[in-house]
């Protein structure tokens, strides 16, 4: 195991440089993945149905009613208004289980990472931003704000944190619940966590979804779901020090490993599906650009159920999570 950094050696991270680096090597790949075509990532909320025309060429056929196409025999598209600004807060679980990786990069790296990302596209299209960030508790609240400068706050918080203290456990809960009372307006709401916590957020998660556009982004590392044969391993607990010796050359223990990793998987995707909410899985070996494409495939799916459409039959087996 490697020994933990004292705290007067840690380096403090310069937001600016890593918001340079992330513009030129994930979000300028991105515009051209994209082909520009962001609309389909940051639509506005609140879609109220302004009329029914027919189809022309080059509306977007997601926007078809079926069922009025069928009834007159000739293709008809809805017509909306939205609020075209998106408010978008990020609820970043930074505690104690986030800080691992078996590979070069950790849980945190590609959390940070991704808000960073997301950060900068909306705020690039004259959107705002905010944030919680939970260590052993919600200990810092951005309040939504645009621009480049609210992006390197938000870069600067979440890589700087203070010291942490020996953690209990993570109570996912609060930093929900802290969620629902602070955001103050319907808005796109990302909750960052590996979803490694006390039982109770499921509730808590579905109460936010049922005000806000909620989505899980879930980080997740190939050793949590299964173990290879290293011989004796020491395994240490990461939220409360607890330390195990166990032997990963005994098959019946990796076996049993998969089948807990398993059923914490179906219980983590049952609470999703029970709080109405779409996740996307973002993993410690995961190519960033691909993650944000995956992320755009989602929100294309969205906002066709938004518009009261249904899934093309295609695609309804495909799943994100």
């Amino acid at each position: 195991m490697k020994p933990k950094p004292t705290e007067p050696a840690k380096r403090r991270h310069d937001p600016e440089a890593l918001l340079r680096r992330l513009e030129w090597t994930v979000i300028r790949r991105l515009d051209g993945l994209l082909h520009g075509d962001y609309r389909t990532l940051f639509r506005g909320f609140g879609l109220d149905l302004a009329d029914l025309r027919e189809y022309q060429y080059h509306d977007d056929v997601r926007h078809i009613d079926w069922n009025v196409t069928a009834r007159l025999q000739t293709p008809y598209v809805r017509e909306y208004t939205e609020d075209r600004e998106v408010a978008a807060w990020f609820l970043v679980d930074l505690s104690a289980s986030v800080d691992f990786g078996s590979g070069e990069v950790r849980k945190h790296a590609v959390a940070a990472d991704f808000v960073t990302v997301l950060a900068r596209l909306l705020t690039r299209h004259g959107n705002r931003v905010g944030a919680l960030l939970y260590g052993d508790r919600v200990d810092t609240v951005l309040p939504s704000r645009g621009g480049r400068r609210q992006v390197l706050a938000l870069v600067d918080r979440m890589h700087n944190r203070p010291a942490r203290p020996r953690s209990q456990g993570t109570r996912l809960a609060e930093l929900v619940e802290s969620a629902i009372r602070l955001v103050p307006r319907r808005s796109l709401v990302f909750v960052v966590s590996d979803f490694i916590s006390e039982p109770g957020w499921a509730k808590p998660l579905g109460r936010l979804a049922m005000r806000h556009e909620t989505i899980a982004v879930r980080l997740v590392d190939p050793l949590e779901r299964s173990l290879p044969d290293l011989g004796m391993v020491l395994i240490e607990d990461s939220e409360t020090g607890e330390q195990l010796l166990v032997d990963t050359h005994d098959r019946a223990f990796r076996r049993r490993f998969e089948e807990a990793a398993r059923t914490r998987e179906a219980e983590v995707r049952d609470a999703y599906e029970s709080a109405g909410i779409d996740a996307l899985e973002l993993g410690t070996d995961d190519d960033l650009a691909n993650a944000v494409l995956r992320f755009a495939d989602l929100r294309k799916r969205r906002t066709r159920l938004a518009a009261g459409g249904t899934f093309p039959r295609h695609l309804e087996a495909r799943h994100v999570v």
